[in-house]
């Protein structure tokens, strides 16, 4: 009984202690070996070293992403002004003869009866294109490529030449003006060309020396001449075609 009482309690309190405040124990939880794995300078470097590597590569893609961006903006914006850098599409027109007054209305218009200015200038390939009192009646057309009632007037034209009963003693001729190649559809010929326009153009220059003269207030603007070369009536804005057929048509008779 007494071996068997001492071998009991001797066993128990060993494991017991061994479990729970042996020297082997206590280092498992606050040796040098755990404090270094936690705070060791090899571990903070670790940390430390991580950002920066982290912050550049973000910086990295942000610039390409930005610099992509710009290009196909300027790849944009090129397409749809006309971009390069080639010369202004306009030209060096003449104008002669006195300046008609700057068109208001219809009603009591100072510019009839009075003699339309003479111009001579170029086509957009360079044929020589001109606008005289020549002895036969006219109509001018005068339009901007991004003047969007004329994008709308020009086809109704197109539509309504083939089947037109133009009198042989009519002309009809086109001032291409207002060129600005920061707004939309330009080039003018271009655009021009595209809609199957077949009527002289002359093109007006930068400062709209021909659309001035003819005192031009917005796109698109008619002028029709009698054969005299004296001003019959001026408007602006889209016309059908029907009422361009009764323009032009009376304008044998003017």
């Amino acid at each position: 009984m007494s071996r068997s009482s001492r071998g009991r309690p001797s066993s128990r309190a060993a494991s017991s202690n061994k479990g729970r405040a042996t020297p082997s124990s206590a280092k498992g939880r606050t040796t040098p070996s755990s404090a270094k794995g936690r705070t060791t300078p090899s571990s903070a470097k670790g940390r430390a070293a991580s950002p920066p590597a982290k912050r550049r590569l973000p910086i990295a893609l942000i610039a390409g992403i930005v610099l992509a961006i710009g290009l196909v903006a300027v790849i944009v914006i090129t397409m749809g002004t006309g971009g390069g850098d080639g010369p202004l599409e306009v030209g060096t027109p003449t104008v002669t003869g006195d300046v008609l007054p700057l068109f208001t209305t219809t009603a009591n218009d100072p510019a009839i009866g009075q003699p339309m200015p003479e111009v001579t200038g170029a086509d957009f390939d360079g044929t020589p294109v001109s606008i005289t009192r020549d002895g036969r009646a006219k109509m001018i057309l005068f339009v901007a490529h991004w003047c969007s009632v004329c994008q709308q007037e020009v086809p109704i034209i197109v539509d309504w030449l083939p089947g037109a009963d133009i009198p042989d003693n009519v002309d009809l001729y086109t001032v291409s003006t207002g060129v600005d190649r920061s707004r939309p559809n330009y080039p003018p010929s271009a655009w021009l060309e595209q809609e199957g326009w077949t009527l002289p153009v002359v093109m007006d220059d930068a400062a709209r020396t021909v659309a001035n003269a003819f005192g031009l207030p917005a796109y698109p603007y008619f002028v029709f001449v009698d054969s005299e070369g004296n001003v019959v009536t001026r408007l602006t804005g889209g016309m059908t075609a029907e009422d361009l057929g009764t323009r032009v048509t009376g304008l044998a008779e003017a």
